[in-house]
């Protein structure tokens, strides 16, 4: 056999199995032109075409892997390779950040509603129950690990003093005195220990809460005094948010006041703690979802990364499944938090 029949029979065996009954699902011409992707970026051809790049988010989500484990496996499985419009040759990706920075274009382009409705039409023919819904909600859980106050604040001190000492040595001036070394071994100290007491868990806050204060108030005053200081979006949002976590940590700890908007971790600043009142994880940590389900197909009604009341997006879920579906809803199901007064007399 020649290398073109190999190939043409590699990908008849590929779409015979699920992953390529899964491709077939797919409309790939029309997402690509509602995410308005193109071949290149600046002048600059991309190495996953703009399908390749729909593609690797589905792979990422049909794999549960990490985008290490996902670029190796890719590297090695031609049926990943087919479903993600690509082939390698000889060739290896080593870029394993590609993942997070494809991932990141299609967030920016991303429009929910666009893309549901798109989805919905073009899986119609294969909806049979169109007028029955279930409607839950559901949380989707980001990489965070448990957060507790020191934990949060020596982050915050440990970022906060390698940007001052970059800092420093461009400016060519001498470091602030501090006592970080030392805070530094008292918490490595502290982390180790099993038995957290109070006292001994309230005296590295005060202590971690000072020197925090004492490095913000630094790079103020560096910001201040060198305006030829040019800084990224990035290192600009991150200085707001160890500021605003410094003010919700002094407040907690010094008067008790339960901070709004807690922050959970000073790279993911937008993230809250979602009560979802199970027994295994009373607290969640990502966004919280209202979905609709028609078919074994889920679609969402609303995202937030702040709790919300979910009984009260009946009506919204109702009026999503119609306009989805072009069909009027007649059987509904759902647990016990959408049964308040308004719900039943709306579905009445």
């Amino acid at each position: 056999m020649t290398f073109s029949e190999h190939f043409d029979a590699y990908y008849a065996r590929f779409l015979e199995s699920d992953l390529g009954k899964i491709h077939l699902a797919i409309p790939w011409d029309d997402l690509v032109k509602g995410f308005g992707l193109k071949e290149s970026v600046k002048g600059a051809k991309m190495l996953f075409s703009p399908r390749g790049r729909i593609g690797l988010m589905f792979l990422k989500h049909y794999c549960c892997q990490s985008d290490k484990r996902l670029i190796d496996q890719l590297n090695s499985n031609i049926d990943y390779l087919f479903f993600c419009d690509m082939y390698l040759g000889l060739d290896r990706i080593t870029n394993t950040k590609i993942v997070s920075q494809i991932r990141g274009e299609l967030a920016e382009k991303l429009q929910m509603d666009k893309l549901q409705m798109l989805l919905a039409s073009y899986w119609s023919a294969l909806l049979n129950s169109k007028g029955q819904i279930t409607v839950d909600a559901t949380c989707y859980e980001s990489e965070l690990r448990y957060p507790t106050d020191t934990k949060l604040l020596w982050e915050a001190v440990h970022w906060l003093y390698k940007e001052i000492k970059g800092l420093c040595k461009f400016l060519g001036i001498k470091m602030p005195r501090s006592k970080y070394i030392k805070w530094a071994k008292r918490y490595t100290g502290y982390s180790k220990d099993r038995s957290k007491r109070k006292k001994k868990r309230k005296g590295i806050t005060r202590g971690l809460l000072r020197l925090l204060k004492k490095f913000i108030a630094f790079e103020e005053e560096l910001s201040r005094d060198h305006p030829q200081l040019a800084f990224t979006d990035h290192y600009q949002k991150r200085i707001k948010t160890i500021g605003k976590l410094y003010t919700q940590q002094y407040h907690w700890f010094y008067d008790g006041i339960l901070p709004k908007d807690r922050i959970v971790s000073i790279a993911k600043d937008y993230i809250r703690p979602i009560k979802r009142g199970k027994e295994v994880k009373p607290i969640e940590w990502g966004a919280k979802v209202n979905k609709l389900q028609i078919d074994s197909i889920s679609f969402i009604e609303y995202l937030s990364f702040d709790n919300f009341n979910e009984g009260t997006r009946l009506k919204n879920t109702v009026y999503k499944a119609q306009q989805l579906t072009k069909t009027k809803v007649r059987v509904l199901g759902g647990d016990g938090i959408y049964a308040t007064n308004a719900n039943r007399k709306f579905i009445t």
